[in-house]
């Protein structure tokens, strides 16, 4: 079994103050394997909020893997975001920007979204996908994570524009043997099979920090992994400055046959068992 903190678009810059002390603290309770940041850490790439954002990471006592989102990227000094677009990213938060973990259960592989030219839109490099495929290759019975800050399909009612091609990105991450893709960009938590390909659970997580919220509160998931099964624990911060469960979800399928699409799974108290079908 692991767990994993999936938080997303914190927003330094423009945040709760009061929630970070028990953001920190959320991940000292949870103590999770790994904890996965989905990008825009900055509101606006300056360097004071990367030094907020550096701060926030220095706190945490978990192993992390984060990739960087459409704020982390200059948006007001034009000349910076083409010429040198990730120098302060790298600076403050990691050199790699498809970073990887690995351990006896898990892979879970960044990939960088970002697409410097256009604002609002993603993209995933055929690079990716190939480190993805191999991830999976030489590791089918581990459980294969990619973190990205655009989400390769977008929930009903979405206006942000969705990622280019996003219909050959999904065919790829299917192909490439994703089996669960961490996103966020959109404020607004989801968690569901990939229409397209319903052999990726798709778990996007709201924003953790910010104040600029999309008619939900602040919102984070908390992963447990098990082979066929995925428990998502969603945890919101309302006016008490505080992080708390508001939402469980189970999803399952045949530990087996690694392709197998997930399924919702009914809520109950009692134990859980991957379900072959």
């Amino acid at each position: 079994m692991r767990r994993v903190l999936h938080l997303s678009d914190l927003h330094f810059g423009r945040t709760r103050p009061d929630l970070v002390d028990p953001l920190v603290a959320l991940v000292e309770e949870t103590a999770p394997d790994l904890v996965a940041i989905s990008g825009d850490f900055t509101q606006r790439a300056r360097r004071g909020q990367y030094v907020e954002a550096a701060a926030f990471l220095d706190r945490l006592r978990s192993p992390w893997l984060a990739v960087p989102g459409n704020h982390d990227v200059s948006l007001d000094n034009v000349l910076v975001r083409l010429l040198d677009p990730w120098g302060r990213y790298r600076s403050f938060i990691h050199e790699d920007l498809a970073p990887r973990h690995e351990d006896e259960e898990m892979t879970v592989l960044g990939v960088n979204t970002v697409n410097r030219y256009a604002h609002q839109s993603g993209r995933i490099g055929r690079s990716q996908l190939r480190a993805i495929a191999t991830a999976f290759r030489d590791n089918p019975q581990k459980t294969v994570i990619v973190v990205m800050h655009h989400p390769p399909e977008h929930p009903d009612g979405s206006t942000k524009r969705p990622m280019r091609h996003s219909a050959e990105g999904v065919a790829a991450l299917r192909g490439a043997g994703a089996d669960i893709v961490l996103s966020g960009h959109l404020h607004n938590a989801h968690v569901a099979p990939l229409t397209a390909a319903p052999g990726v659970l798709l778990v996007q997580a709201g924003t953790g920090l910010s104040t600029r919220l999309r008619q939900e509160p602040n919102t984070l998931n908390l992963l447990t992994i098990e082979p066929g099964l995925v428990r998502v624990d969603r945890y919101a911060a309302f006016e008490r400055p505080a992080f708390e469960v508001a939402e469980s979800a189970w999803f399952g399928r045949d530990p087996a046959d690694p392709g197998a699409p997930w399924r919702a799974l009914p809520d109950t108290d009692g134990p859980r068992r991957a379900q072959s079908t």
